[in-house]
């Protein structure tokens, strides 16, 4: 690999307290912290790494592991992502836990195609095993760029590669050296779910950023082609600024609000659905604070979460999932048990439900019973965490 390796891990924590038995105020702040994060105890095992004179790129080994050795893998990263953090660390923890001699160059191509052709062709030049796409943009660059090249492929963090028609089907491989895994779960079997919680319902307001396509395509469309066959009225209430999404959303949400009232005075048969855009799903207390007392529902598991800014309920597959089930995938791949291209499509089978009791009591919202028994991510009625991973936690005195 270009540059030179600064050695961290074995000696210390990145960011931590410690290293090499200096504190850690005295050491520099590594530069790919600001676009490349993790959680979790990843450093116990594994050395994260910068690359001297390049921002952009972070090596991450076994520790006690020389550059040399072991499989390779190369991540694409679009950009900076609390997703991308989210899945990246999982993605650790399982190679981790199969025991896989690994070494991972992470690099941010900040959406520049000709930065993606230039590592690409240097994976290539060393070897590289396997290419990992982080995120919807990343897959769909790379199945334009590199279909049929001569490394393996795998999505992460991406929104459902059918629904794309960059599958023909979820019951076939690709035939090419692209694997798939899915963010998203069959639209039908989503909306299963939602009609158990209001058999009559009358409005779905969907919540989307009009700029993210993937979500537009895979999460917005099918929720307003399944209201439309069968009476249900869908609002896609599209950001067209993300960065005024704040402003945007205040006014949407009131005005649907308003909308829903029309045909569900009480509106205790609507909701508001929130899909996998980062710029909505962020401003969650913003959507609370003017959707009244519809309920505010996501695909996205994590925006359930801790205290009042949270959605009352999420019905979907969370970037943990999706990343434990690539990490596998993953090894499948390296290790020769499986070709890419004859691997089906990654489904994660039930979905993540997560409940935020103190958003359903604030709301009047009464959560059937079988949603409790299969959630995954519980919060009660002071707004934290009671179940997490599906672990009950001891209650705090």
């Amino acid at each position: 690999m270009s540059g030179i390796i600064t050695r961290r891990g074995a000696l210390g924590l990145v960011g931590g307290t410690m290293l090499a038995g200096v504190p850690a105020r005295a050491q520099p702040r590594p530069a790919y912290t600001n676009w490349f994060k993790f959680g979790g105890e990843v450093e116990r095992e594994w050395n994260v790494s910068e690359v001297e004179g390049t921002p952009d790129r972070v090596l991450i080994r076994p520790l006690g592991m020389e550059i040399s050795s072991g499989r390779r893998m190369l991540v694409l990263y679009p950009r900076a992502s609390s997703a991308y953090d989210t899945a990246i660390t999982k993605m650790l923890e399982v190679l981790d836990d199969k025991n896989l001699a690994v070494w991972i160059d992470v690099v941010n191509y900040s959406g520049s195609i000709e930065r993606a052709r230039a590592v690409v062709r240097e994976a290539e030049a060393n070897n590289v095993d396997l290419i990992l796409a982080m995120g919807s943009e990343s897959i769909a660059m790379m199945w334009q760029e590199y279909k049929g090249g001569k490394i393996p492929v795998l999505s992460v963090c991406a929104k459902d590669p059918v629904t794309l028609s960059q599958m023909p089907s979820y019951d076939v491989g690709s035939g090419t050296n692209f694997a798939f895994t899915s963010l998203n779960m069959p639209i039908d079997a989503q909306m299963g779910y939602v009609h158990q919680l209001r058999p009559n319902l009358k409005h779905i307001a969907v919540l989307v950023d009009d700029t993210n396509i993937s979500a537009v395509e895979t999460q917005a469309k099918p929720v307003s082609e399944y209201g439309n066959s069968r009476g249900i009225r869908v609002l896609q209430l599209g950001v067209k600024e993300p960065k005024r999404a704040r402003e945007e959303l205040q006014d949407l949400v009131k005005r649907a609000v308003v909308f829903m009232q029309r045909n569900d005075p009480t509106l205790q048969n609507s909701f508001f659905w929130i899909t996998g855009s980062t710029s909505v799903f962020n401003e969650i207390a913003v959507i609370n604070a003017n959707a009244s007392n519809v309920p505010v529902l996501s695909v996205v598991p994590e925006v359930v979460k801790e205290g009042d800014d949270s959605a009352v309920l999420s019905i979907g597959v969370s970037f943990e999932s999706n990343a434990h089930l690539a990490a596998i995938y993953a090894a499948d791949i390296i290790e020769k048990k499986s070709e890419a291209g004859l691997l089906k499509v990654g489904l994660v089978s039930p979905p993540d439900i997560a409940l935020n009791f103190r958003r359903a009591k604030a709301i009047g919202f009464k959560v059937p019973f079988n949603f409790f028994e299969s959630a995954t991510n519980i919060f009660d009625y002071d707004g934290r965490p009671a179940r997490i991973n599906g672990v009950m936690l001891a209650k705090k005195k």
